[in-house]
């Protein structure tokens, strides 16, 4: 937070005191005071970070290494969970793919962010984080970072399918526009330089899997919520 604020008796532009009735009925979620110092504001936004840097960014050199599978909602639910477990079968007859399911939940203001890794039909790790006072969104990047991470650590892997029912999410990652979460996004995108470069084979794919169909790999992280 600026010092000057911090000073002085002066709110926060955005402190919570500036905002109409009216402003606090439109937003979501639970509010943190931008004046309370015990949270601060953080550098979120470089323009001259190496990963933003025009010409060099992992959208530019590795446009074909990472994919998107949407959920479509004009195919019945039977339909995308046939496409999944087909996927999901293919994956797990390779040593060199590791699959993510990965998901996130607040109550009481209290995040639950947890993440299953598997390889070759074979549970590796399980992973649950607790934060406090974080939007949804924020969760649900700081876990796909964190199995991101994860699975980019493992030796021989060559391909990384993350399942999410916050694909938005995982499209942010490769916005490199200005927004409040690109610190978490440029964290990822330096794991996944260093992935692509070390072979022209490795790639990662985002698969969409809605809470709604209650597949077995989303649904066993959601049973943990």
């Amino acid at each position: 937070m600026d010092s000057s604020f911090r000073s002085s008796n002066i709110p926060h532009p955005s402190s919570l005191s500036n905002f109409t009735g009216h402003q606090r009925k439109k937003i979501k979620g639970h509010l943190v005071d931008t004046n309370n110092r015990s949270h601060g504001l953080f550098l979120a936004f470089s323009p001259t970070h190496s990963e933003l840097t025009p010409g060099s960014q992992i959208i530019n050199i590795f446009s074909d290494r990472f994919s998107f599978n949407l959920y479509m909602k004009e195919k019945s639910d039977k339909s995308c969970i046939q496409q999944l477990d087909s996927m999901v079968i293919k994956a797990f007859s390779s040593q060199s793919t590791t699959i993510v399911a990965s998901d996130a939940n607040i109550k009481n203001n209290i995040t639950t962010l947890i993440s299953h890794t598997h390889i070759s039909n074979q549970p590796l790790v399980k992973t649950i984080h607790h934060a406090a006072f974080v939007t949804s969104t924020e969760a649900e990047m700081f876990t796909i970072r964190y199995s991101i991470n994860q699975a980019t650590a493992k030796p021989n892997i060559s391909k990384i399918v993350v399942i999410t029912n916050s694909i938005h999410a995982a499209k942010r990652i490769f916005n490199p526009s200005s927004y409040p979460l690109q610190i978490q996004s440029v964290a990822i995108l330096k794991d996944l330089r260093l992935f692509f470069s070390k072979d022209p084979n490795n790639s990662i794919m985002f698969w969409k899997c809605p809470s709604c169909l209650n597949w077995h790999l989303h649904k066993a992280v959601n049973l943990e919520m």
